[in-house]
C-alpha cells in the first residue's frame, strides 16, 4: 500500500492523531474540530466557525474568539498524552517539519487568530530538498502541467522583482464530498498525495507572496509547513464554510495570505468579513501592508474569495464594493501601491469586475496582458465537469496598481490539450482553478496623478 517512506509516517501522522471532543475544560473554546476523522461538532457557545484543536507535547490548543487556548491533555478525557509516534530513520522531512512544529510549545499563544509564530532561521528547510521530496512521493502521477513565463513589458525586467501566485487550490472536503467533478477519479482528490501536488506548484514558482482561497488543511498542512520554508502565515476562516456540511471534514476553509520573510516586513494587518446590502456576509479579505525589505517600498497585498452561483451577481458586487472601500482606507487612497488576488466567482461581464476595473484605486488585471492587445481577459481560469455539464470560465483575478507597479512576466496557462478531456481536477493537477503567477517591480516614476 506505501510506496515510499513520505506516504507512510503522513499515514501513521493522521492515523495516530485523536478525534477531539469540544470540552469547556480548555477555556474560553469556541468551537472544535477533528484531525482526519470525524464531522466537525460546534460547542454550546453556537460559535460561527470551528476552532482548529492541537494537542502537541501533552497539550490540548485550540483556537479561541481571542487567541489560542491551552490545556493538559490529561484534563480531557479520551485523549492520549502523546499522538505523534517517532518514525525512526526514515521519517521525512516533510513529515519532520509537521512533527516538529506540532510539538513546538511555542505555538500555543500566538498572537492573532490564524497568524503564525516566528521560526527561527536554523529551523528553516530547503525549499529545493522539498521540491525533489514531493516530486519523488508523485513519481507515479502524470508529469505536472508544463507553463512558461511569458514579459509583456517595454521596460527593464527589475533587480527586485516581486513574485505574486493567486490560487483557489480546492478545499478538500468540497472536493471529496460536495463539488461531484463526475471526470476526475476519486483516488486523484486523495489528499495523502493531492497535498503533494499543491506543494510541488507552490515550490516550483516560490512566490514571494501566496494569497490561496479554499484552505480547509491550514493548521496541519500549509501552517506548518510553509512557515519552515520562511513564510510569514496568516488565514480567516469563512463564518460558516460550507465545509462543516461534509462528513469527516478538516473544519471550516477559508482564505490565506503568506509572504516570505527575508523579503518583507509586516506593517498593517486587517481581517475583513464582507457586506453586502448592509448585511454581513460569509465571505472573507484578508489584507495586509507589507515593506519590501530590499527597495523600502510599501506594498498593500488582499486576498478574498466572494460568493459563488449564477444568480448571485448583485450581491458579488455588493461585496466588491465592501472591499474596494476598505482597500480605500488601507492603501491611503491608493498611495500604497496595491496588488488584489481573488477568486471573484465573476466573469469580466460582471458588475463586479468592472467596479474594480473602474476604481478610483486605478486597478488593471495582470492575465489582460496575456492577450495581444492587452485587454482581453484568458478565456478560462477554471474548468471542470459536473453533472450539470462543462464549465469554462474567468473567474480568478490578480489586480494591481497600474500607476504605482510594471508587471514584468506572466506565467501563461495551459492549453485545452495540455488539460486534457476531462479536465480539473486530475491526477497531474490537484485543483479545478489554475494558479495564477505574476512577477510585479515598483515603477520607478509612479503616477501620482489619479
Amino acid at each position: 500500500m506505501f510506496h515510499c517512506p513520505i506516504r507512510f509516517c503522513s499515514f501513521f501522522l493522521h492515523r495516530d492523531a485523536a478525534v477531539l471532543c469540544c470540552t469547556h475544560s480548555v477555556r474560553g473554546v469556541v468551537g472544535c474540530k477533528t484531525l482526519r476523522g470525524r464531522a466537525l461538532e460546534s460547542c454550546s457557545c453556537h460559535t460561527q466557525a470551528a476552532c482548529p484543536v492541537d494537542v502537541t507535547g501533552g497539550q490540548v490548543t485550540a483556537v479561541t474568539s481571542t487567541g489560542v487556548a491551552t490545556a493538559s491533555s490529561a484534563n480531557v478525557p479520551g485523549l492520549p498524552s502523546r499522538l505523534v509516534c517517532s518514525m525512526g530513520s526514515t521519517t521525512s522531512r516533510l513529515y519532520s517539519a509537521l512533527a516538529q512544529t506540532l510539538s513546538n510549545s511555542q505555538l500555543a499563544e500566538p498572537s492573532h487568530l490564524g497568524e503564525d509564530p516566528e521560526q527561527e532561521d536554523a529551523d528553516l528547510l530547503d525549499p529545493q530538498e522539498m521540491l525533489k521530496e514531493c516530486q519523488a512521493v508523485l513519481h507515479k502521477r502524470p508529469p505536472r502541467l508544463k507553463r512558461s513565463f511569458v514579459y509583456p513589458g517595454q521596460h527593464c525586467t527589475s533587480n527586485h522583482p516581486i513574485r505574486v501566485m493567486q490560487w483557489n487550490i480546492l478545499a478538500q472536503a468540497l472536493g471529496e464530498g460536495k463539488d461531484n467533478f463526475i471526470q476526475c477519479p476519486r483516488e486523484a482528490l486523495n489528499w495523502e498525495e493531492r497535498k503533494y501536488l499543491i506543494l510541488e506548484e507552490i515550490l516550483t514558482y516560490h512566490p514571494d507572496v501566496l494569497c490561496l482561497q479554499e484552505v480547509d488543511h491550514y493548521f496541519d498542512t500549509f501552517q506548518p509547513i510553509l512557515s519552515k520554508l520562511g513564510y510569514k502565515c496568516t488565514f480567516l476562516p469563512k463564518p460558516w464554510s460550507p465545509c462543516l456540511d461534509v462528513e469527516a471534514n478538516n473544519g471550516p476553509d477559508g482564505c490565506a495570505l503568506f509572504f516570505c520573510r527575508d523579503r518583507f516586513e509586516l506593517v498593517d494587518s486587517a481581517n475583513i468579513r464582507l457586506t453586502a446590502m448592509m448585511l454581513k456576509t460569509n465571505q472573507v479579505a484578508i489584507v495586509q501592508t507589507l515593506k519590501c525589505l530590499k527597495t523600502g517600498g510599501l506594498l498593500c497585498v488582499a486576498v478574498t474569495h466572494l460568493k459563488a452561483r449564477v444568480g448571485w451577481e448583485r450581491f458579488r458586487s455588493a461585496q466588491g464594493c465592501d472591499l474596494l472601500h476598505s482597500l480605500q482606507d488601507l492603501s491611503k487612497g491608493s498611495r500604497v501601491p496595491l496588488i488584489v488576488c481573488g477568486d471573484f466567482n465573476a466573469e469580466p461581464s460582471e458588475d463586479v469586475y468592472k467596479q474594480f476595473a473602474t476604481s478610483s484605486l486605478n486597478l488593471n488585471s495582470a492575465y489582460k496582458l496575456l492577450s495581444e492587445d492587452h485587454q482581453s481577459e484568458p478565456p478560462y481560469t477554471t474548468w471542470k465537469i459536473r453533472p450539470s455539464g462543462e464549465c469554462c470560465h474567468t473567474l480568478d483575478y490578480i489586480w494591481y496598481s497600474q500607476h504605482a507597479l510594471n508587471v514584468d512576466s506572466i506565467l501563461s496557462l495551459p492549453t485545452e490539450e495540455q488539460i486534457g478531456p476531462n479536465r480539473l481536477p486530475s491526477f497531474s493537477y490537484p485543483s479545478d482553478h489554475l494558479s495564477l503567477v505574476c512577477d510585479f517591480s515598483f515603477s520607478k516614476n509612479p503616477d501620482t496623478l489619479l
